[in-house]
């Protein structure tokens, strides 16, 4: 049995090592202790988004997070999946589907316009999911920039 849990403070402990594990994959820097901060703030305030931890059989594999912005061009509010993540044991069991079947509930509740998403480009397994749940590749591309004091 798959289920869907809304991260709370006490979760945080849990989450950190599962981002770190995924942040591992392709080498991007994480601060442990940033990055529970962070998640404090996160929770704190549900305009800026929702993540819920993964759950099959009563264990924790995983975790999703949709982000939250405003947009005139789609006329409302849409979101950013900004993180899916399922441990290597969980991957192939149709939980990441599931997952994506659960997102697209969320955004219907949450009347979001839509949802945008970023893979790696070598990210073959995850492109497949996607695009076999409806997702388009856009035709824009995407930026970015970091501002400097």
């Amino acid at each position: 049995m798959i289920e869907f849990h809304p991260l709370k403070k006490s979760d945080i402990e849990l989450i950190v090592p599962m981002m770190e594990d995924f942040y591992a994959i392709d080498n991007y820097p994480i601060e442990a202790e940033t990055t529970k901060k962070l998640f404090q703030t996160f929770i704190e305030n549900e305009n800026f988004g929702n993540c819920w931890l993964i759950s099959h059989d009563q264990i924790i594999v995983g975790y999703v997070i949709l982000t939250y912005m405003f947009s005139f061009e789609y006329q409302g509010k849409i979101a950013f999946l900004d993180e899916l993540y399922l441990n290597e044991n969980a991957r192939g069991k149709g939980i990441g589907k599931t997952t994506l079947e659960f997102v697209h509930d969320q955004a219907i509740q949450k009347e979001l316009k839509i949802i945008y998403l970023e893979i790696e480009s070598h990210n073959e397994v995850a492109r497949k999911l996607y695009l076999s749940n409806d997702y388009i590749i856009h035709n824009r591309h995407l930026m970015k920039l970091t501002p400097k004091p």
